[in-house]
């Protein structure tokens, strides 16, 4: 109970009842399940995009040489 009553400080009274009132709509009668049902809700919110600075990209890309580790196994 303690838990639940908790996470109306970070997550708000409305979220908090609607994520319990999903948790007793499964008969799950567990705080950490209605903790997980917050941690789902949250909007993560849009991703920060980095720009490359031209001094670091890639002239050329580099080739995969598989079989280097071929070279590692016959010496082993």
């Amino acid at each position: 109970m303690v838990k639940i009553l908790a996470a109306v400080l970070d997550d708000g009274l409305p979220a908090v009842e609607a994520a319990c009132a999903e948790a007793l709509d499964q008969s799950v009668h567990s705080a950490d399940v209605m903790l997980n049902i917050l941690a789902r809700r949250r909007d993560p919110g849009p991703s920060v995009t980095i720009l490359t600075p031209d001094a670091l990209r890639l002239r050329r890309a580099p080739l995969a040489d598989c079989s280097r580790y071929d070279q590692l196994r016959r010496s082993g």
